[in-house]
């Protein structure tokens, strides 16, 4: 039985995946001591089963991930686009709000702290991307395959993510290998799991090892009450706030669906970002302004918790639709490559990007984020950086420096560093 689930299974799942994935945070004690996020938990699990289920003859089920649905798609999309009906990702809205909340939450205080940080840990990221290619074209010619494979499960689909990959599958189908697009999908794929996984042990190695604080340490105690809180209890949270809840998803709203044609207008322009990129901008220079003239209408705290809840539900619905077949289906050398990937990405952001950082409990915070965008994608970072901070205490200079590098600086360096390779293995 083939069955190819509607979207919306995604987001009526999501609760439920979060609310598992709590549940065997507090059940099996190794999820809660290298604090693995719940959504990665919850969402493996569903994962799994579906997994489980093709593998063993029962049902091949799979999820459709875009809708067209008008009322769905217009805060994310600009109406020169939106009447054209374009197929989106069902959990772009999730995605958007909480990179929102991140450019809302940026203050100049925050970011001058960080700021001579950005280009050392962009040049960090990106000796990490170099290196990848690196080691995947080398392995690749030791294990007899095309170095091409070794560049695809390098910087392209791990540093880059899936869409890196895709963008270059073109590209080096015309170099001279056919199944670009797929074995990049698979190595993104195998990325985003890795990267979710192992960011929390090796962040959580540094600060038990090193015995590291948070700056803000009076905010510690409330920060391990909400890891201990859970969803609901999160969602009371906001509740509580009442009328200034409210207010604030308006605005959140508000600066989505300006962001929207921010990015619209960059992409016009010729410039590739990310989609969530134009309200992260919006949210950043609007929350600056408000500071600058004096008017602190936006509160930290709620932005904070409608944050953890959007991102929460977006790495439920993307941990969930994951096609572990891909993963399954991977031939031996290319599985070898990408754990050796893993091996040096523990290694490189135990010994390289902590030590480099600063070698503070914000440096610990930032390798755990850099697992997750090294192997994976910028929101898998944060998340990695959000178990942390909860059971830990506030890193605020990991939160404006992995979120910028990840999400926009990396993207540059990395296709330089795609393309210089291409050339020299032609």
């Amino acid at each position: 039985m083939t069955l190819t689930l509607a979207p919306w299974w995604l987001l009526a799942l999501a609760i439920p995946v979060l609310l598992t994935g709590e549940y065997l945070l507090r059940r099996v004690p190794l999820f809660g001591r290298y604090n693995i996020p719940v959504p990665v938990i919850g969402g493996l699990v569903a994962s799994l089963i579906v997994l489980g289920l093709r593998v063993s003859g029962v049902a091949e089920i799979s999820f459709d991930t875009r809708v067209v649905a008008s009322w769905w798609t217009w805060l994310v999309t600009p109406e020169i686009e939106w009447v054209d009906r374009p197929a989106k990702g069902v959990n772009l809205p999730f995605l958007l709000g909480f990179f929102t909340c991140i450019g809302l939450n940026a203050t100049w205080r925050v970011v001058r702290q960080g700021s001579w940080q950005l280009p050392l840990f962009l040049g960090l990221a990106t000796v990490l991307a170099v290196t990848q290619n690196a080691i995947g074209v080398g392995l690749a010619k030791l294990l007899g395959e095309s170095p091409l494979l070794g560049l695809i499960c390098g910087s392209v689909s791990l540093t880059g993510g899936h869409g890196t990959a895709l963008g270059f599958a073109h590209t080096l189908e015309q170099a001279g290998y056919p199944a670009a697009a797929t074995v990049g999908a698979a190595a993104a794929t195998f990325g985003l799991v890795f990267g979710s996984l192992i960011g929390g042990p090796v962040a959580t190695r540094l600060i038990r090892k090193h015995g590291l604080k948070s700056s803000a340490r009076g905010e510690s105690a409330q920060a391990q009450a909400e890891a201990e809180a859970g969803l609901w209890t999160t969602f009371r949270g906001l509740c509580g706030f009442g009328r200034k809840a409210v207010l604030h998803l308006l605005l959140l709203a508000a600066v989505i669906k300006v962001g929207a044609w921010v990015s619209w207008a960059l992409q016009g322009a010729g410039v590739v970002f990310p989609a969530y990129m134009g309200a992260m901008i919006v949210g950043v220079i609007l929350r600056n302004a408000l500071d600058f003239s004096g008017r602190e209408w936006i509160d930290s705290r709620v932005v904070d918790t409608i944050g953890a809840l959007l991102l929460g539900v977006f790495l439920a619905m993307a941990m969930t639709s994951l096609n572990l077949v891909e993963l399954a289906g991977s031939a031996g050398p290319m599985l070898v490559i990408l754990f050796a990937q893993v091996a040096f990405i523990a290694l490189f952001t135990t010994w390289v990007t902590y030590r480099f950082m600063g070698r503070d409990y914000d440096a610990a915070v930032m390798a755990g984020g850099h697992c997750g965008f090294g192997l994976g994608a910028t929101p898998n970072a944060v998340a990695n950086m959000d178990s942390l901070v909860r059971r830990y205490g506030p890193a605020p200079r990991a939160y404006i420096v992995v979120p910028a590098v990840g999400a926009m600086l990396i993207d540059f360096t990395n296709a330089l560093n795609i393309t210089w390779y291409l050339n020299l293995l032609k």
